[in-house]
């Protein structure tokens, strides 16, 4: 069974992104695919959620007082709009340091409104305007809370990386997980869909998890759904259908990757691990639509930019279009 998200232009098709799936339920029982449920992919930001988890396995949310807002942060691939920098910045003083320590580079805000903004005020991007400076905060945090050294944070044989990648193995229940190096400089974890998928089923049912992982999970899951615009920005994916569709929590990751738990479908609870072989976020979107339209979470009614979106040339004159097509496999039993 395929899936593609189709790129036309003046009606005829110019490019076709493959697409592959996976949908898993809590014991890691393979619901439905489409493409190759089994292809290894880096899981990018998509990680994050899991990667929060360290501050609770760590003490740090004890010992910080760390709010369900900054939790969802850590989670968060943020646009860099005004709050998500000032969040930034006192979640950072909260746990005593500064963004010396932050490890993850400087790029411009994602979102083009705070981009421009920036422009005209005369002021460069800071590293806080990363998307990822939340989840780096959150490693910090967790160095602090468990009395290691807070620098190099980001290296794999760092108490925090190695707390991450028992956390992905305990849960996805894949015990070889490779790794290469994130956008943001730390370890970026690869995984075939259908495992990454099990750990989304975990988040949309905590009480199926190993008892250590319970409590953060479920409360991961509650931040990013009380604070979906700290977890992406107004005028993005994640964001959207988090204030959109009941009991979804949404993750976006870097080149093509997508991740969601599913916390109440005709299935039970659901996890979904999505890669657009090809690595184009561009179509991403239209694909995550189509899924949900399919597993009836999102009505077609709903008007949403992402379903088709709309292709413009640098005059902004419509060219073209994207268009996801989805064919899904259930599996039997």
């Amino acid at each position: 069974m395929d899936a593609y998200t189709y790129a036309y232009r003046g009606g005829l098709i110019e490019n076709r992104h493959k697409v592959s799936l996976a949908i898993v339920g809590p014991q890691g029982n393979l619901l439905a695919y489409s493409g190759n449920p089994h292809l290894s992919a880096h899981m990018r930001s998509s990680a994050k959620p899991f990667q929060a988890l360290a501050l609770y396995l760590s003490g740090a949310i004890e010992r910080f007082g760390i709010t369900p807002a900054e939790v969802a942060l850590t989670c968060a691939s943020h646009d860099g709009l005004e709050q998500h920098v000032t969040m930034a910045t006192n979640y950072l003083r909260k746990i005593g340091l500064d963004e010396s320590y932050l490890a993850c580079g400087i790029h411009p805000p994602f979102d083009l409104a705070a981009r421009k903004a920036l422009q005209q005020a005369g002021q460069p991007a800071t590293v806080l305007h990363n998307n990822c400076s939340g989840k780096h905060t959150g490693m910090l945090a967790a160095a602090m809370a468990l009395g290691v050294e807070p620098r190099g944070y980001e290296q794999p044989e760092h108490p925090v990386q190695q707390l991450n990648l028992q956390t992905l193995r305990d849960l996805s229940g894949h015990q070889h997980i490779p790794y290469g190096v994130d956008g943001c400089s730390v370890p970026t974890f690869v995984l075939p869909l259908a495992p990454a998928a099990r750990m989304f089923a975990l988040l949309a049912k905590p009480e199926a998890a190993p008892e250590k992982y319970r409590e953060g999970l479920e409360a991961v899951f509650r931040a990013m759904r009380q604070h979906p615009e700290l977890v992406a920005g107004p005028r993005s994916i994640d964001t959207v259908l988090m204030q959109t569709v009941p009991h979804l929590a949404a993750k976006r990751g870097a080149d093509g990757y997508y991740g969601m738990a599913l916390r109440e479908t005709r299935w039970g609870p659901i996890g979904i691990a999505l890669k657009v072989e090809s690595g184009s976020n561009e179509a991403r979107e239209p694909m995550v639509i189509r899924l949900l339209e399919v597993l009836e979470a999102l009505s077609p009614e709903v008007a949403l930019e992402w379903r088709r979106p709309i292709v413009r040339n640098v005059r902004k004159l419509e060219v073209g279009h994207l268009e996801a097509k989805l064919e899904l496999h259930w599996v039997d039993g």
